[in-house]
């Protein structure tokens, strides 16, 4: 009677134990579920819940709340874990680095581009990185991954695609043409020279691409990558200039040459292969095109009167030589308040955006322009448009003409994204199609 009392006794505190720590864990859960659910009702205020790009898209079924996408994420606050399972949160803040898909130790995440209801223009690509148009390839930003990583691979992976159908016999110019020497051109470029394919850059730019039109002081947000030439390079968090520099320093090892300022106005079909017309007139032939072209193409204007004076830009370069200048900021996105950021600190400068709040920010530009806003070092007009743009002045509209200022002025960056060069693409034959919700990236069901 006293062992089974004893057992009784020991049980029924082993069983206690663990109901207090089922208690402990559930209301954990809740606690975590609701610090989630506040994340993302304030993400669905501003406009931040739903997805610009690509996004990871978690199958709650496979789902066991590790973690450890979260933990591998550089960004703040994209997933959360709400009732068990890893959920979005603030799905536009995205970059589409891919780490927490390598990360999901079930493979429970895959990455998908636009949704049900906002499609996302690309262009018709294979698996080998081939348009519909034989002989035209797409790699990095246009084709969907923007994410220096990714575009560095994309750029590497497409080169070695492209070598296995050559043609050793052909009379044209070159193997290769590559248009644009941002991250994938570099890329594909180096992997060329590596695998001794003749080949041309062309560059409508200069070296960098996108990275190159970023402001001095950016941080470029990126991880380990392979790059041909080079090996291993892990930047996890640098500036502009010293992703610049490596870049620079890879190509004049190798002895490269990339054809800045060239800006590729046509390609069509020629003796088996294509002819390559650039804005001077200038044309070359080439067996192959790789296209490692931007997604933002031409600036987009706001189409109004003095727009095309010459103090008027869409880029900011080398912000440390601007002082005492009055200068107008427009647009609301992160290049626009990074390039506001960086003038503010020698400028005057007044920020128009035509929405009431700023929107879909990082965290760190957030945070830095709601500082300057208190600290009253830039002034920001909310819900106001560009009218007109005069030789010393501008005029800005509020509430839709219920109020119009005009401000002394210098010089006015305009930041209002770009077009994606659809028409160019079309008239080489690409087709472009709308992707809703589908996956770019995601892992093979095993098969047992």
């Amino acid at each position: 009677m006293e062992l089974l009392i004893e057992k009784i006794v020991i049980y029924g505190s082993v069983g206690i134990l663990l109901l207090v720590v089922f208690f402990i864990y559930i209301r954990k859960l809740k606690k975590e579920s609701k610090i989630v659910d506040e994340k993302i009702k304030i993400a669905k205020e501003f406009g931040l819940h739903e997805p610009v790009s690509l996004h990871p898209v978690v199958d709650v079924n496979s789902c066991i709340k590790s973690g450890a996408c979260i933990r591998a994420c550089p960004e703040h606050d994209i997933l959360g874990i709400r009732n068990g399972k890893a959920t979005i949160i603030n799905a536009s803040r995205c970059v589409g680095h891919g780490a927490c898909f390598h990360a999901c130790p079930t493979e429970a995440i895959s990455l998908h581009i636009g949704t049900e209801k906002r499609g996302v223009d690309l262009p018709h690509v294979n698996q080998f990185f081939e348009s519909n148009v034989n002989g035209i390839f797409i790699a990095g930003e246009m084709g969907g991954m923007g994410l220096i990583k990714n575009a560095v691979e994309q750029g590497k992976q497409a080169v070695n695609n492209i070598s296995k159908g050559l043609n050793s016999n052909h009379k044209l110019e070159y193997d290769l043409i590559i248009v644009g020497a941002g991250p994938a051109g570099i890329s594909a470029t180096l992997e060329a020279k590596r695998l001794n394919i003749k080949t041309l850059t062309l560059e409508q730019d200069s070296l960098g691409g996108t990275v190159y039109t970023f402001p001095r002081a950016k941080i470029v947000m990126t991880s380990a990558m392979d790059l041909p030439l080079h090996g291993k390079v892990k930047l996890y968090e640098t500036s502009k200039l010293e992703l610049l520099s490596l870049w620079e320093n890879v190509i004049s090892k190798n002895k490269i040459q990339i054809h800045e300022h060239k800006k590729v106005e046509s390609i069509s079909p020629q003796n088996n292969g294509f002819k390559v017309v650039i804005k001077d007139g200038t044309k070359y032939t080439s067996q192959r095109v790789l296209l490692a072209i931007g997604r933002r193409g031409t600036p987009q204007k706001l189409n109004i009167a003095g727009e095309d004076l010459p103090k008027v830009a869409y880029r900011l370069l080398e912000p440390e030589l601007i002082e005492n200048k009055n200068i107008v900021v427009v647009g609301g996105g992160d290049s626009a308040i990074e390039s506001a950021l960086l003038l503010a600190d020698q400028n005057r400068v007044t920020l128009s955006y035509r929405k009431e709040i700023f929107s879909r920010l990082k965290p760190r530009n957030s945070k830095n322009i709601q500082a300057a806003i208190s600290a009253k070092k830039i002034n920001v007009i909310l819900n106001s448009n560009l009218r007109l743009i005069e030789k010393e002045s501008i005029k800005i509209v509020v509430n839709g003409e219920v109020k119009e200022l005009e401000i002394e002025n210098d010089l006015v960056y305009i930041f209002a994204g770009g077009e994606l060069p659809s028409q160019f693409l079309k008239n080489a034959g690409v087709a472009i199609t709308q992707k809703f919700g589908e996956a770019l990236l995601k892992h093979e069901k095993r098969r047992y």
